[in-house]
This record gives structure tokens, sequence and C-alpha cells, in this order.
């Protein structure tokens, strides 16, 4: 029985030539659990506000969408309410009161349930939740996990049928993603909840999902199961391959070398060859799967001695060819800082300590660091932990009770407004939308070279007029088709890819970036690697906070983790993820029983292709 149909549906934005949705035709069988999954802009999130009308966009709409065998816009506002539950992006958006347990009740006091009913509820949540540690707790207090499985929580006591979650791990470190998922794995387990999900973080999303609906410029270009959308995608050498997990992307890698039943020349025959010839057969999708796969492959046992002694030295290819400086992975050289001391800092804070009220615990705590000049540092670490802040201090928007921070050798506070933030620092905030101003894309863009684009910029080369300037932004940043939209009508990606536009317009010598990558597709990340790093070669330093592993471990050039205040560790992204038995990559997860060094699946790949060659 489906759930719910689509039919022939079609959307368009106002005043936008384009439809963001064509001909969509989609159902949902009761119970499944579907990822939908696509670039940024494709229409995916425009596609799950049409199946509860009160967050639909405005636009105009062709087809029809059924939802139990009725259509959704003859179903009434407390029944779509109550049948089906949304979790948006971010956290905040949707809390509305000021504690949990207010939260957790808020729904169905809206719906009319008795006091009785309404207890009863909101104890089995919390119950099932396990949330009862902070059932009392202001929100305030929460951190970003804690709020989006209170949102998760406050839905699920209506008992909605049909649960839509558009992007909910986004802001979220990769522990509480994970915990978060495994909820939402739980809920369509146990209860039977049909689930629809946009997600861009696919490694433990595309095991746990039975179906998958591959989106493209508003069109769905394939279903299937999420092996099969993975190898339909790596078959066709489509950009969105390289959000497929890890274990899926090592396994297409190696896809040459496959046809020979295991790699360990020792090992081709017998039992071992025909569990490698079985393993070949079946693409894995999660890290427990890889290792299986992959040792049955190589023909893996515990007392090869031969393998052992790289075992334990933590040398592998892929560190070989990174020390020479060949470009086999997209991350090098992710060492360029590797081997250097800090001997031009660019940012340096000593012994800083910040807390937001005097009352308040300190969070900041005696914080020590440097960033190099034309380094590429990230920052990672659990919700809570005090990166943000840690950022809102190096760019002035709060200053420390005590230590000092400099900018370029000088005091930050002995800079002036103008100094500060036209020639120095380029600030990207987690939240895109605090940027905009404007009601379309391309005056927010002029208005970061102050104007219109009829006048010739001072800062810029005479011949170059501004429109000149905005056009080419737009087309570094893939903005150009965009440029009349309203910038709330953006995705999420495309509002990211909008403020870093209009920072980058600003040329600044150091780039502070907050969650950069949220929202961003696989392909634009690897786009935004490569604008990165040329601006690194003219000397731009990039101290970015972020949750996105992957992505630090390919392109970081120094990595340090943050805890309760300060930083506990920092190494180049090799040694820094190889050393983390849980906050690491799926890649280091899967083989670092053989390697323990291989952090990305290319390193894998390169070091299965050159144990082939032994």
């Amino acid at each position: 029985m489906n759930l719910v149909e689509i039919k022939n549906y079609s959307f368009s934005y106002p005043d936008c030539a384009g439809e963001a949705l064509h001909e969509i035709s989609l159902s949902l069988r009761a119970g499944s659990f579907t990822v939908l999954c696509g670039q940024s802009g494709c229409g995916k999130s425009t596609l799950l506000r049409q199946l509860k009308t009160v967050l639909s966009p405005h636009g105009k709409k062709q087809g029809e969408i059924y939802f139990g065998g009725k259509l959704l816009r003859d179903i009434g506002q407390r029944t779509q309410s109550a049948r089906i539950g949304f979790v948006m992006q971010d956290p905040d958006s949707q809390i509305v009161t000021d504690k949990v347990w207010h939260e957790l009740a808020f729904g169905l006091e809206s719906l009319g349930y008795d006091t009785a009913a309404i207890r009863l509820r909101v104890a089995e949540m919390a119950s099932y939740f396990g949330i009862q540690q902070w059932f009392y707790r202001g929100v305030e207090e929460l951190s970003g996990g804690q709020k989006q499985l209170l949102n998760l929580a406050a839905i699920m006591a209506m008992h909605p049928t049909l649960l839509i979650l558009d992007e909910p791990t986004s802001q979220l470190d990769p522990i509480a993603a994970s915990d978060f998922l495994e909820t939402v794995k739980k809920i369509n387990r146990d209860l039977g909840t049909t689930v629809l999900m946009t997600e861009h973080r696919l490694e433990e999303v595309f095991p746990a999902a039975d179906r998958a609906v591959v989106m493209e410029t508003g069109h769905i270009i394939y279903e299937g199961t999420p092996e099969e959308a993975g190898l339909w995608l790596h078959g066709r050498n489509h950009e969105m391959f390289t959000a497929m997990p890890a274990p899926m992307q090592i396994y297409a890698g190696t896809e040459g070398i496959r046809s020979r039943a295991v790699l360990d020349p020792r090992h081709r025959e017998g039992p071992d060859a025909k569990a490698g010839k079985e393993a070949s057969a079946h693409c894995p999708m999660t890290v427990r799967a890889g290792r299986g796969w992959l040792n049955d492959t190589l023909g893996w046992t515990e007392d090869f001695a031969y393998l052992e002694e790289k075992e334990h030295s933590g040398k592998h290819a892929a560190d070989k060819g990174r020390q020479s400086g060949e470009t086999g992975s997209p991350g090098i050289f992710r060492g360029s800082f590797a081997d250097r001391a800090v001997t031009d800092p660019v940012i340096e804070l000593d012994e800083v300590w910040f807390r937001y009220d005097r009352d308040l615990p300190d969070v900041v705590k005696g914080l020590s660091m440097r960033v190099q000049r034309g380094e590429f540092y990230c920052l990672l670490g659990g919700n809570g932990t005090g990166k943000s802040t840690t950022l809102s201090l190096i760019s002035r928007v709060r200053k420390p009770y005590r230590g000092r921070i400099r900018i370029g050798g000088r005091d930050i506070r002995s800079y002036s407004e103008r100094e500060l933030y036209q020639s120095w620092l380029g600030v990207a905030p987690q939240n895109p939308q605090s940027l905009f101003v404007k009601k379309t894309v391309e005056l927010e863009l002029y208005e970061m070279i102050g104007g219109t684009k009829e006048r010739v910029s001072a800062e810029f080369p005479v011949d170059m007029e501004k429109r000149e300037v905005v056009a080419q932004m737009a087309a570094l940043t893939h903005l150009d088709s965009l440029m009349g939209q309203h910038p709330y009508d953006l995705s999420g990606g495309e509002q990211q890819r909008l403020a870093l536009a209009k920072i980058l317009l600003l040329r600044p010598k150091i780039l502070l970036l907050d969650e950069p990558t949220k929202g961003l597709d696989a392909h634009f990340k690897e786009e935004f690697a490569g604008i990165l790093k040329k601006l690194q070669a003219h000397g731009v330093t990039v101290f970015m906070i972020s949750h996105d592993i992957e992505f630090c471990a390919r392109h970081g050039d120094r990595c340090g983790m943050f805890f309760d205040g300060n930083i506990v560790t920092e190494n180049p992204p090799g040694d820094f993820f190889a050393g983390n038995n849980f906050y690491t990559t799926s890649a280091n997860r899967m083989a670092r029983h053989i390697w323990p060094g291989a952090v990305t699946a290319e390193d894998v790949i390169a070091d299965i292709h050159a144990r082939l060659a032994e």
C-alpha cells in the first residue's frame, strides 16, 4: 500500500523562468525508508515542502499529491499536523517554547488533547528518546544535537504516519549526527513510521534506507535500492557518486582488479579464493561490510607477519605518495604544513579566556594557538564545546576577559573597524541568512562592492566594471543562473555559496568560516576546496570550523580537536584522523586494521593497488 503518491507534479517559483520541479512522479510505500539525494539546488527541499501544505512555498503548481489515498490539498491542517511530521535543517527554527517538557507537549496541546493524554505521550516520548535527564532544562541549555532530538521527539509525540526530514544533521557534529540517525532508523524499524529524508551525509543513511531516489535539476533521474543507485551513478561517472559511502567508493575504485579472486598471490585458490569471489559480488555500504569485503579480498588474517609490520608502523603506499609530492589523492598536499613550524603566524591567541556572563562558566579556557600565513586550519569538535565562540573572538565580535589575540602581528584591538573587516578578515557565519539584506542574489553581490553596476569600483582596475566583477564571482560560485532569485528562496547549499561569494568579494587576507560545507553537495565541495587552494596560493589564510570530517581529511593542512574550551590535539590530517577511534573517516575505520594511516577512500584504493603490485 502506498502512503504517498505524487503524480506528474511540477512547480515553479514566482519570477523564475525554469521549473524547480518537473513532472515528478513518486510513490512511498507505507513503512518504507526513502532517501532523496542530489546536488544542492536540484529541488529536494522544494519537493519535501510540497508534502505539507503549510510549508509549501508560493508558486505555480501542476499535478497532484495524494496522502493516504486522498488529495493532500483536501486534508485539513489539523490532520496534516498530526499525521505528517517535518524536521528542518536548523534545530532552532522549530523550537517555540522555553522548556524541554513544554516543547514536547506543545504540539499535543495545539491539537486539543486532554491533560491525561498529553502527560502519557510526553512521558512515553521522554523515555523512548532517553531525554529524562534534561526533561526540565531550558532549551537554550541544549546542544545542537539535543535540540534536534527534541524536535524529533516533539513530532513523534503526535504519532505521525509520515516523517519527513530535510537534512536534519547538517548542523550536528559527527557523533551527534550518528546518534540522531540511529534514532530515525529505530523509529522506522520499531514503529513502522514511513520515513522520507534528504541528506548529504549518506554514509549512515544509505545502508538504512530501502530505496534511494536521485534528483537532478528538478527531475528524478533514478529510483532503486541504495546499492543499485550508487552503482548506477558510478557506471555513468556521475558527479553525485562522490557523495556515496566510502566503502562503496572503495569497492568501485578497485573495479579493475576485482576479477582476480583475491589480491594476495598465496590465497588465490581454495576456500579463501571462493570467499573473495563471493565478497566481490556484493557492493559494501557499511564499515562492517567493507571490512569484511576487504579482509576476504586481501585474504587477510591476523597472523600475516608481513602485514603485521605495516600495521604497527602505520605506513602505507598512500603516505609515500603524499610525502613524495605525488598527486594521486585530492587532499595533496595536505601535509604542506605537516613538517613545518609555525614561523609566520597570522593568527595568534595567547592564554585567551572567555565567558558569556560573569556568573556563567568559562566557554574558552586558556586557549593558545598559532595559524600560519597561507595555512588551511580546520577546527573540529562536538556541538557546544566552544568552537564558534573561538571564531567570534578571532573576528572581534566578542572580546576575551583575559589573554591576547593578534592578527598579522598586531593586537586585534588596535585595528579600526574598516581596517579589520575590509583589509584583513572575511567572516562567513554558520547561518548564511544573517548576511542577506537585499531582494535578489545579484543585489546581494553588488552590495559588497558598494552600489550599482554602472559605477567603476576604485578597488578594482579602472577598466573593470562592477558588473564584470560580479559576473566572475557568480560564475565561480555557480550562482549565475540564480541572480534574479530572492536569497531566501535558495536551497541551503545555494545560500552557503552566496554567503561565500559575498565574503570573497571583500578580498580578505584571512577567511574565517563557520560550517561552510553545510548543505553543499559533494561535487561543489570539491570545487569549494579548489577555490580555497587558489586563495591559499595567493597567501590567504583559511580558518574553518567544521563537522565535515571527510572534507577536512581530504583538504585541510592541519586539524585541531576542540574540547572543554581548549584545543586538546592538533596534527596534519593523516596523523590526526589515524589516531582517533570514533572521530575519524569511514575509510579509516574500514581499513585501519591493515593500513592505520589511510584516512580517505583514495588512500585505501591506492594501498590496495600497491598491494597488488608487490
